[in-house]
């Protein structure tokens, strides 16, 4: 069974949780984004849905994973060495485009971020054509469709079954320029 995606609501009051136990000001992280205070209010409180772009950003600026986005289930008997997260755990978070991010690892995992990624037709990671850096080294598999990951000096187009590898700090923009086919993709971030 698959859940629903994060609401709006939901997604924004964790962002402000997040916010809050960072210590820094809407303020603050407005200035860190190039955007307005009131554009974060919106966002934090479910009136307006980040892109991908946005929302790494954002945990990016009050200094978390971006895996602290999601809910962590409630807690059960620890197994020392050992998480596991049943299908339906973990809701996944749809972002502005229809992009929608899941993630797959089985709970918080030192300096490991671990997602799926889809991407409808047409749907990008940023739609104001910014590029996007953030911190970690990149690895990603599409698992099915094609998704155009654009750099600054050239464009790598992956089908189905190919994989990239490259530095966050890299800028990039990562879309899907298919009319008709979704795009998933599995990617490992490392922030070692």
């Amino acid at each position: 069974m698959e859940l629903e995606a994060v609401s709006n609501e939901h997604l924004g009051r964790r962002l402000r949780e997040l916010r809050a136990e960072s210590g820094k000001s809407l303020r603050a992280v407005a200035r860190e984004l190039g955007i307005s205070p009131s554009a974060v209010s919106q966002i934090e409180r479910g009136l307006m849905r980040p892109s991908v772009s946005r929302l790494i950003a954002y945990v990016s600026a009050i200094g978390v994973p971006l895996a602290a986005v999601f809910d962590v289930p409630e807690h059960k008997e620890p197994r020392p060495g050992l998480a596991v997260r049943r299908a339906g755990e973990v809701a996944p978070i749809r972002l502005s485009g229809g992009v929608t991010f899941r993630r797959l690892s089985p709970g918080p995992t030192p300096d490991v971020e671990f997602f799926e990624s889809t991407y409808p037709p047409q749907a990008i990671s940023n739609a104001h054509g910014q590029f996007l850096r953030h911190e970690g080294y990149e690895v990603g598999t599409v698992t099915a469709g094609e998704l155009t990951i654009e750099f600054e000096t050239e464009i790598v187009t992956l089908s189905e079954g190919d994989s990239i590898t490259f530095p966050c700090s890299r800028p990039h923009i990562i879309g899907n320029r298919s009319g008709t086919v979704t795009a998933v993709a599995t990617w490992l971030i490392v922030h070692a």
